[in-house]
C-alpha cells in the first residue's frame, strides 16, 4: 500500500519550485532530505496555510521556512489502522514508513481511503 519512490526536496528550494515539482510528480508531499538524513516533509497543506495564507513571497521563501519537522513515521510493521489513527492524532496527511530506523516509503490518507475501500473496514 505505501510507496517506496521517496520523492525529496531540499530544505533550501523555494516554494515555487516546490510546488512546481510537486505538480510535475503528481504528488502531495515532498520528503526534506538534508545533509543525508530527512529532517522533515513539505506537504500542499504546508504550502498553503503556511506559506500563501501568511502571504510569503514563494519565489523567495524557502521550504524550511514552512516544513512540517520532525518528520513523523509508523514502523513498517504497523497495520493500516495504526497507520490511520496516528495520522489523525496529528492532523496530517501523509506519514513516513520506517523500517530499521530507515525511512523507506510514504503513505498518504488517500492510500488509506484505497485500501479500506477494498480490502478492509475501520
Amino acid at each position: 500500500m505505501m510507496r517506496r519512490t521517496l520523492r525529496t526536496i531540499s530544505p533550501d528550494t523555494t516554494l515555487l519550485a516546490a510546488a512546481t515539482l510537486m505538480r510535475d510528480m503528481k504528488v502531495g508531499a515532498l520528503l526534506v532530505q538534508e545533509a543525508g538524513h530527512y529532517s522533515g516533509i513539505v506537504s500542499e497543506s504546508d504550502l498553503v496555510r503556511k506559506g500563501m495564507a501568511e502571504s510569503c513571497p514563494a519565489q523567495e521563501t524557502l521550504v524550511r521556512a514552512v516544513m512540517s519537522s520532525p518528520l513523523l513515521s509508523i514502523e513498517i510493521t504497523g497495520s493500516a489502522h495504526e497507520a490511520s489513527e496516528k495520522m489523525a492524532e496529528h492532523g496530517i496527511r501523509h506519514l513516513a514508513i520506517s523500517e530499521e530506523g530507515q525511512i523507506v516509503g510514504m503513505i498518504s490518507v488517500r492510500d488509506l481511503l484505497r485500501y479500506f475501500k477494498n480490502w478492509g473496514g475501520l
